[in-house]
């Protein structure tokens, strides 16, 4: 396939992702597509390269019940394939040595550039308003990431932040270093999406300063 021929299909299923929340009932999900789909989530860009995210993977129907009145009785919650519960790392500062010391043992970076980078952190770390900020930033560039995955393999997905967070955090036993930043239905259609309207460029965008 050539480069413009990737290129097309790309921005095809961006296009053409809509939120769903109509599905068929059901359906499994096979193991690979289901890891295809976090793999892809995990790829996403973060702020340090911390990867402020933590995915609970909601597809046994008895769990998928028990989140339902959570999410206001939202259908697409016990009739989806599978829900991602998307959380948000508090305290993603904490990965600094898991994420930087094999590139250090590995010679792919200096020890002081490693050192200096772990006092940027946790300075920036000790703002109160950085942890949740982060946590929520990050944490919502792979669930979009997750979402453009599951159109790629012929799924619709519906990202829901109407559910009692605390609620889920109590019953779904989340610890306190994670914030839930969303929920997100994935499966296959029952009815196609419908389309939505955008503001325009003109809209929504500013030409170098307002």
């Amino acid at each position: 396939m050539s480069q413009q021929a990737v290129n097309s299909e790309v921005l095809k299923v961006l296009a053409e992702r809509h939120s769903v929340k109509e599905y068929q009932a059901g359906h499994k999900m096979p193991k690979e597509h289901l890891e295809q789909l976090l793999l892809s989530a995990t790829q996403a860009p973060s702020s340090w390269n911390l990867q402020h995210w933590k995915f609970i993977v909601i597809e046994d129907q008895a769990y998928k019940e028990k989140l339902h009145p959570i999410a206001y009785g939202q259908k697409q919650i016990v009739d989806s394939s599978v829900v991602i519960a998307v959380l948000g790392d508090l305290e993603a500062n904490k990965n600094v040595e898991s994420v930087f010391g094999p590139l250090v043992a590995a010679g792919h970076m200096p020890k002081e550039l490693k050192d200096t980078l772990a006092g940027q952190i946790e300075g920036a770390y000790q703002h109160p308003q950085v942890p949740r900020d982060e946590a929520i930033r990050n944490a919502s560039l792979a669930a979009m990431q997750l979402m453009i995955a599951a159109k790629a393999l012929g799924y619709d997905t519906c990202p829901m932040g109407g559910y009692d967070a605390a609620r889920f955090a109590k019953e779904f036993n989340v610890p306190e270093r994670y914030v839930p930043v969303m929920l997100i239905s994935v499966g296959l259609a029952a009815t196609p999406a419908r389309g939505s309207s955008r503001l325009t460029l003109d809209q929504v965008t500013v030409s170098n300063t307002f």
